[in-house]
């Protein structure tokens, strides 16, 4: 009795969790967000993704300092996925590129960020450039990084003794593709 139950319960959550993530529930409110990182009007979303993977850091000299370290972001590296799980494309950089499976990309600029919460690389706003190949980034104008988990630069030493030290986080974050209405 109690493995019925306890299927039944593994089952009701799975169900939860796709119904949680079915392409016609809308995954977020654009005036939920942080002004600094909505899309201007005259915007409509294109494509909605999920990335996840990894974001290396570096230990580093501070910038202008001659013996202070930190932490510095090198770059993502995450698969994209669509509200099903499908996998769309990839993420990666330096630079920070988008790169559907049909083959076109599209770069980007950034304009503003905001705090998405302790532990938790912030949520984003970018300008697109002009796509690279025919498909889905064609025509692209903005990419907000919203719903953020993780990511952020390591919590270990950073200093003269392992500088050049390189380490990979997990994050996982929502990636929404706007483009002109």
């Amino acid at each position: 009795m109690k493995t019925f139950a306890i299927t039944s319960a593994i089952a009701a959550a799975v169900m939860l969790s796709a119904c949680a993530n079915s392409p016609s529930m809308p995954s977020f409110n654009q005036q939920a967000l942080p002004a600094t990182v909505q899309v201007p009007a005259g915007h409509k979303v294109a494509m909605e993704t999920v990335g996840a993977g990894d974001i290396t850091y570096e230990c580093k000299l501070k910038k202008d300092s001659a013996d202070q370290f930190e932490w510095t972001f090198i770059g993502p590296d995450a698969q994209l996925t669509d509200r099903g799980g499908m996998s769309v494309g990839k993420y990666f950089g330096p630079p920070a590129t988008w790169q559907s499976n049909d083959g076109s990309k599209v770069t980007a600029t950034q304009l503003a960020v905001a705090p998405a919460g302790a532990g938790n690389i912030p949520s984003q706003l970018v300008k697109a450039n002009p796509a690279m190949g025919n498909g889905a980034m064609m025509g692209v104008t903005y990419i907000q990084r919203v719903a953020t988990k993780g990511g952020v630069a390591p919590a270990g030493m950073c200093g003269a003794g392992n500088a050049g030290a390189k380490e990979k986080v997990q994050y996982q974050a929502d990636y929404i593709f706007w483009k002109a209405a």
